[in-house]
């Protein structure tokens, strides 16, 4: 699979649903994010652009990365009419073959899971390097899997926090875990319907 088959798949995903008008936020980036001083944040996988729309509002700088065209131009016309375009840049780009350019304050990665090749530990290695002294990473992944999700493998296995944290092999004296947990919440689909969740939090903290 390549990433002309990647491109189409989540291209497909965004455009078999309506775009959000109004996209909100994770919970764990606001659970996180509230108290943090804006900087500079990179968002990955941005999707609909509810994360990046919050973090620019509280006066972040935001660079929204995703592998979907639909996705990215779907975000870029709503950063335009919420008057934000000073705020929040786009790109599309693919995380398998490059890693967006920059230091950050804080990297946000919700949910970057894939069916396609994804060296996930290796793009948040990248993250993690990407950040200044004080920066954190964020990683929220899925601890269960919601009714409308695109993966529904009965036998799929979420890897823990930090099982995460270990397979992005950090030096301790550099980067601190701050949170490993896998808290539960009610979730809300593109089509109304809720559910409970498991999600799979990780947060690090660069000190050096």
């Amino acid at each position: 699979m390549n990433t002309t088959d990647a491109v189409a798949f989540w291209d497909g995903v965004y455009a078999a649903r309506p775009a959000a008008g109004g996209p909100q936020p994770n919970a764990r980036l606001t659970e996180t994010g509230m108290g943090l001083p804006p900087g500079d944040a990179l968002d990955l996988g941005c999707g609909d652009g509810g994360d990046a729309l919050w973090l620019a509002r509280l006066g972040w700088q935001v660079t929204a990365v995703d592998i979907s065209a639909v996705a990215v131009e779907r975000l870029a016309a709503l950063v335009r009419s919420h008057g934000l375009d000073d705020r929040v840049t786009t790109v599309r780009a693919d995380l398998h073959t490059s890693f967006p350019p920059g230091g950050f304050d804080l990297v946000c990665a919700h949910y970057l899971h894939t069916p396609f090749d994804l060296d996930r530990a290796t793009v948040l290695r990248s993250a993690a390097h990407a950040l200044r002294p004080g920066g954190r990473l964020l990683v929220v992944d899925h601890g269960s899997a919601a009714p409308w999700s695109w993966n529904q493998e009965p036998d799929i296995r979420y890897p823990s926090p930090r099982e995460v944290a270990a397979g992005i092999d950090l030096a301790p004296q550099t980067w601190t875990v701050e949170r490993a947990d896998a808290p539960r919440r009610i979730a809300t689909g593109p089509d109304g319907r809720t559910a409970e969740v498991t999600d799979h939090v990780l947060l690090i903290r660069r000190t050096a």
